[in-house]
């Protein structure tokens, strides 16, 4: 029996074990899409216990723990933190085959020594004990965690209104942390918190009584961005669609509906969030920023989680309507006048891979490699099969050469081994490509292929 978890996990080939071990495992990170706090990273906030580290953000394992009858007290609620931890580590041995299960035994492993110990009620004592003590220890903030996993980059996800106070602390640090416009309430005119969040912006840049007037106020808040570092744009799309180009006059009205709390109709929010994200667009590109775009997540679908959690609290799911068409016609919309910025697409539907994959490739312009990404698998995509579909997809329908690699896209600080289980499946596939025959007999490409995969064409387009 194969020990779980052992140095060769994933690694069913010598070839991938070579490129694994001799190429990809020591490579830097370049985590340019996550949600850590900047606050807790500028303050290299510390944790002198593992449930709070640990659990105390992230709604994958909360999700895991609903699913296997634990009650919400001892997940969100108001439980003693070693009562969460202990609750956790009883449904630990029922997650086999999720990768929240692998993920959670790398983090053990690799932030604590605790290799090879498996957790569950029989040895949640000794990890609880073995974790403080080491959260004890200097270099154990979060910063220091950063540190450890060689991480270079990290792209946070902000609030245009943010001030960034906490990036500004940060610029002298070793490694690089960058905010990221996500400029996602603006897109929201139907939505209750709309008129708000515009008064809030208007008090930051200037009156906002128009469209125009609109894009001129993210424009200086996109500005303050730049200032602070900002590489890249994010888009939560939880639908997207092709909305009408319409006149100046029809968004106005728009405007002025969401800002007095009137009705928007459904075809002038569309319209709304279709001139939105190209006028938006057209700014990424003239200051050389990546846009990201997240599409067709349906989320909080749970009302009595959302009414006493909020949002981003594990009650989401794939929404699985078209994609193609409204995709294209966005980026059609940016491109013919060339003010498309460098892109990466993010669909959560996996039966969307090939239109994703397919779309990148119609707006390539052969001004720099890749220049439209199908992005990394994501969410509940994260995982093997997954990871491995998107990636296969790509390499068969696109350029898996110029693909920028895996992300945390996390609320927790201990993530940052899901870039080792990236790099291993990567190493595994490529290593079956050369034992199959599918590439060329040249070992020097193959290992200059994983490094630009893992680490190098991220690390070109955000730093």
């Amino acid at each position: 029996m194969t020990r779980f978890l052992n140095d060769d996990f994933l690694l069913d080939t010598a070839e991938a074990r070579h490129l694994f071990h001799e190429v990809a495992r020591d490579l830097p990170i370049i985590d340019y899409h996550n949600h850590l706090p900047p606050a807790e990273i500028a303050k290299d906030q510390r944790w002198d216990e593992l449930g709070t580290l640990w659990l105390g953000h992230d709604h994958y394992k909360w999700r895991l723990m609903r699913w296997a009858g634990v009650e919400e007290r001892l997940i969100t609620g108001d439980a003693d933190p070693r009562d969460k931890f202990n609750a956790f580590a009883r449904v630990m041995p029922k997650l086999v085959a999720n990768p929240v299960h692998h993920w959670s035994h790398l983090e053990l492993w690799r932030y604590f020594g605790l290799d090879g110990t498996v957790l569950s009620t029989e040895t949640a004592d000794r990890i609880w004990d073995a974790a403080k003590e080491r959260l004890a220890e200097p270099g154990y903030g979060a910063q220091g965690l950063l540190s450890q996993m060689k991480v270079e980059l990290v792209g946070t996800t902000d609030d245009p209104l943010d001030s960034l106070e906490h990036h500004a602390a940060l610029k002298d640090a070793p490694w690089r942390v960058v905010p990221t416009f996500r400029p996602d309430p603006a897109m929201k005119i139907d939505a209750p918190g709309f008129a708000a969040w515009i008064a809030r912006l208007e008090e930051l840049t200037h009156p906002i009584a128009s469209f125009d007037d609109l894009i001129g106020a993210l424009e200086k808040r996109l500005d303050h961005f730049v200032a602070h570092g900002c590489r890249a744009a994010d888009h939560g799309i939880d639908r997207l669609d092709a909305g009408p180009e319409v006149p100046a006059a029809v968004l106005d009205a728009a405007l002025d509906a969401g800002r007095t709390g009137r009705a928007v109709s459904g075809e002038d929010a569309a319209a709304w969030r279709a001139a939105l994200l190209v006028a938006l667009g057209r700014a990424y590109a003239k200051r050389d920023l990546v846009m990201q775009l997240h599409v067709n997540a349906l989320r909080s679908n749970r009302t009595r989680l959302r009414e006493s959690l909020g949002p981003d609290v594990g009650a989401d799911s794939p929404r699985d309507i078209s994609l193609a068409e409204p995709l294209n016609t966005l980026l059609d919309r940016l491109d013919r006048d060339g003010t498309l910025p460098r892109s990466v697409l993010y669909g959560l539907d996996t039966t969307r891979n090939a239109a994703i994959v397919t779309t990148a490739g119609n707006f390539q312009d052969g001004s720099i490699p890749g220049k439209i990404q199908a992005g990394t698998a994501w969410w509940f995509n994260d995982q093997l099969d997954g990871m491995e579909d998107q990636m296969r997809t790509l390499a068969q329908m696109g350029l898996i050469s110029t693909f920028l690699g895996m992300l945390t896209d996390s609320r927790s600080f201990l993530s940052f081994p899901r870039h080792e289980y990236f790099r291993r499946l990567f190493c595994r596939i490529v290593g079956r490509w050369q034992v199959e025959g599918h590439v060329p007999d040249d070992q020097d490409a193959m290992d200059e292929l994983v490094r630009d995969v893992c680490y190098r064409n991220a690390r070109d387009w955000f730093l």
